[in-house]
């Protein structure tokens, strides 16, 4: 019982944390790593929700115009995992990365490479007729491998790196 109560904690945290909500909280690091003669400025930025809920994650960060953005999932605030299996999944993950990266001000097609984890692999049609509404037929390099267990219970995460 215990374990069930941890897990609906847990996705209620994340729905919130990783949803689609606005991005806020950006830190510079203190230390420039020093490369040469040029100094890369590495900026960290974490919704005040992810920071509240004290995960040790920022949802992006941006190191010389590349923006690496942590694995999103399939949730909403206030509802978490969506409801509805791969198709509303892996639709709701892709509305999540299209709103962080709106966020910096950035669209789909700043993409240049995805990481995509996948509960099971027998889904993978599935999850790429839903992937492919999100680009306009040029897609971003990619890799894909099966994971035995996805944070709050998921189908699909999805981590992206885009540049601006």
């Amino acid at each position: 019982m215990r374990a069930m109560t941890t897990k609906r904690a847990m996705l209620a945290a994340f729905s919130v944390l990783l949803g689609a909500g606005a991005l806020a909280g950006t830190a510079i690091a203190g230390d420039k790593q020093k490369k040469g003669e040029h100094e890369s400025e590495i900026r960290f930025v974490a919704s005040d929700a992810l920071k509240a809920g004290g995960f040790p994650l920022s949802n992006l960060v941006e190191v010389d115009g590349w923006i690496l953005l942590s694995g999103a999932l399939g949730t909403k605030p206030g509802v978490g995992l969506v409801p509805g299996g791969i198709e509303a999944e892996t639709r709701q993950t892709m509305e999540n990365i299209k709103a962080s990266l709106k966020s910096e001000g950035l669209g789909m097609d700043r993409i240049v490479k995805c990481t995509v984890m996948l509960a099971d692999m027998a889904e993978w049609a599935t999850f790429n007729e839903v992937y492919k509404e999100f680009f306009d037929g040029v897609y971003p390099a990619r890799s894909a491998f099966g994971a035995s267990g996805l944070a709050v219970g998921a189908r699909v995460e999805v981590e992206c790196m885009a540049r601006r």
